[in-house]
Parts: C-alpha cells; structure tokens; sequence
C-alpha cells in the first residue's frame, strides 16, 4: 500500500499523552508513522493544555516535525456571552486563532497532504481555510459525540438555573455538530454507536468506527497480587469524572463497606477536587496526578468507572483491559466497547448492583482474574494499534476514489 501523506491537526498536544484525548491522538500517530506514513503534527497549545518542548523525544519530534500555536482558550464571559446572542457556539469558536489560521495558511500552501486528519470536533473551525488552500480530503476524528455529553449533563443538572442554559447549549452544540458532517469528506467515529448516531443524521458522508487502540505489548504486567483493591484514575476536571466518583463515594462506598468493612478503593487523577483529597471516608484513599499511570493502576486489581454523562469510548478502560484488570462500569461508561457483560468486563447499572458486583469480587477474587484475563484477549483481538491503523488507512484510500 503506497504510503500517504497526512497532516494531523489537534485541538491539544498528544505528547506527552497524559489524558485519553492526547492518548489517543499519540497511539494514532505512533502507528501511521510504524505503517511508513509521513505525519505532520499541528497541535494547538491551551492553557489548560500547554505544550511541554522539553518532553517530547527528538526522535518523536524529528518524525512528525510536531509544532504549536498558542490559542487561549480560557472562558470568556464576554465572548461566551456574545455568541450566546449571535447563536454562535462558544465551546468551539474558542478554538479559533487567526495565529493558528495564518500559520495552516502558509503549510497548506508549502507542502501538499492526502489527508487532513482533524482530531476532535476543537479542530473543525479551521475546515474554510483547510478548504481554500488544499484538495487533501478532509476527515473529522470524533473522539466524543459533544452534544450527547452536553445533553447528559444537562439531564442530571439539578440547579433549576443552570439546567436550561445546558439544555441549550446541547441543542446549539448539536446543530453545529450535525452541520460538520456536510463539511467533511468522512467521519472516523470512535465507536459503532457513535457512527449509527451520525448516519442517521447524514446518508452522504461516508462514516467508519476506528477505535482507540494500544500496542498491547506495552502493558505486560505481573498481575497484581493479594485481596482486590479497587481503584478509579482520570483527569477530575472533566465533569462526568468529578459527577460519577461523588456518586460512587457517596451512594456505592458505603453499600460495600457494610459487608465487608476493611475493603480498600484508591481514587486518583489530575485536578482532584480539594474536599475531595480532604475527604475522610473509611477505606477511600484519595490522590491528585501520578507519577506513573500504567505503573499506578499496574500493582491495583480492580478498575471501577462509573459515568453517567460521558460519550465515545473511554480510554482508561481499554488501557485496564490491556493491563489484564476486571473492570466495573456503567452501561455509559463502558460504550463503543464490543464487551460481553460477565466475561470481560461487568456493567452495573444501579448503585446497588455497582455494589454487588465488588462485593461480589471481595467474595470470589479468582473471578476478576479471570475476567482480567478474557479483558486482555479482548484488547489483543480487537483494539490493537496496527489494526486500528490499517483499518483508518483503508477508509483514507477508500475516500480517494469517491
């Protein structure tokens, strides 16, 4: 297969992967660049998502010719207000810097691509200039369904003030979301959910799933030894992650300590709620960022994810499974994932059965080793890295001849 030219426009900087966004941005890079595909990475540096030179590898940055530009994306309440009256949509028209669009002027007209590569919806306000200046197709990598999210949260907002405002948002969110589909030459959703959600909205642009993978040769780990310790590990400054740990803490912890009163549950992650660090509940252990990600979750046994307004597909459980560990998770939780519920992974849909399902690993530890195991295999067949990669190249070969 003649290798292709692709330019990888991110909405943040997916080095060093520390989050699933940059997680995923990075593995993709990683295998087109294992494939023999020339990648050029244009990333946009955010305040809350700087660009750090200093840790990305030279052999890294020599292979992708990685560069950024500054866009501060920081909330607004002026601008936020006047794209509220215009009905522009203030979550994504921050995105966009004259900087950043001066700057894929000048590229475009320098060097030519097969593909534009934009990651996220963050990258969509830059497909005019894209547009004007090359004929490279142009495919949206949707790690979320935003609206979906936004419409979750607003279902569960409980400030009758604030609810509305959501509600709307999600519908303003929505409108530009669907609109995006007309303006590409193809959509890569994260999940089969995701894409059965945007081909109901658009028969014309062609849509594939193209997952998230890992090289599973990276998480070969000795299985964690001893009683289960359960654990959780994201970035607490996504709301659905901060919304779902206060509900395991306060609605599941409890269920599960009454019958067995010495269990242990380790929470930790980026921007953790300070009354959360500070919290004294019996058993809980509650960290910020770690040091090491793979090495933290490694020497633990059990992941639990308890979302309720998240969308796309996490990537933390499929690092989990592929460092051999049982998961528990809602149905939301665990979307865009091919699992069978009580193999390799279980689902618990209410705090009761989120509960029984690790009380029920207390009870019977050889079950999550198990199902740890069914999990791995899961990651091996289906959400490798070279797989993943093959399978978006044939898409982008596939968009050549429409």
């Amino acid at each position: 297969m003649k290798p292709m030219r692709i330019l990888q426009l991110c909405n943040k900087p997916p080095y060093p992967p520390i989050d699933g966004g940059s997680k995923a941005m990075h593995n993709l890079t990683r295998g087109l660049l294992a494939g023999g595909h020339e990648v050029k990475v244009l990333c946009i540096s955010t305040p809350k998502h700087p660009l750090d030179v200093d840790a990305i590898p030279r052999t890294y940055a020599d292979a992708t010719q990685i560069e950024c530009v500054f866009v501060d994306t920081s909330m607004n309440v002026v601008d936020a207000f006047t794209d509220l009256v215009t009905m522009d949509n203030y979550n994504i028209s921050r995105f966009f810097s004259a900087d950043m669009d001066i700057r894929l002027i000048r590229l475009l007209s320098e060097r030519r691509f097969d593909v534009i590569l934009l990651e996220s919806l963050f990258a969509t306000p830059y497909i005019a200039t894209i547009r004007r200046y090359t004929k490279a197709r142009i495919v949206l990598r949707s790690h979320n369904l935003e609206h979906v999210i936004q419409e979750r949260i607003a279902t569960g907002e409980r400030n009758f003030l604030k609810k509305p405002y959501r509600q709307f948002l999600a519908r303003q969110l929505k409108k530009y979301e669907m609109a995006v589909l007309e303006q590409v030459d193809g959509v890569a959703a994260i999940s089969p959910s995701d894409a059965a959600k945007f081909a109901s909205h658009c028969k014309s642009t062609p849509i594939a799933t193209i997952p998230f993978g890992v090289d599973p040769a990276e998480y070969e780990t000795p299985p964690a030894i001893g009683t289960p310790v359960f654990f959780h590990l994201g970035s607490m400054d996504w709301l659905p992650n901060e919304e779902g740990i206060r509900w395991l803490l306060d609605s599941v912890w409890p269920k599960v300590l009454k019958k067995h009163p010495k269990a242990k549950l380790h929470l930790a992650g980026n921007k953790m709620p300070k009354d959360l660090c500070d919290t004294d509940v019996e058993g809980a252990t509650v960290s910020g960022r770690v040091r090491n990600a793979l090495n933290w979750m490694a020497t633990r046994h059990v992941m639990v994810v308890p979302l309720f307004s998240a969308g796309g597909m996490r990537v933390k459980i499929i690092e989990g499974m592929a460092l051999g560990k049982c998961v528990i998770s809602t149905p939301i939780g665990a979307e865009g994932i091919d699992f069978t519920d009580g193999h390799d992974i279980l689902i618990a849909k209410t705090a009761t059965d989120f509960a029984e399902q690790m009380i029920g690993l207390l009870e019977d530890p050889e079950r999550a080793t198990v199902i740890g195991r069914h999990a791995r295999k899961l990651v091996e067949d289906r959400y490798s890295d070279r797989r993943i990669v093959r399978d978006l190249v044939s898409f982008f070969k596939s968009l050549e001849k429409a």
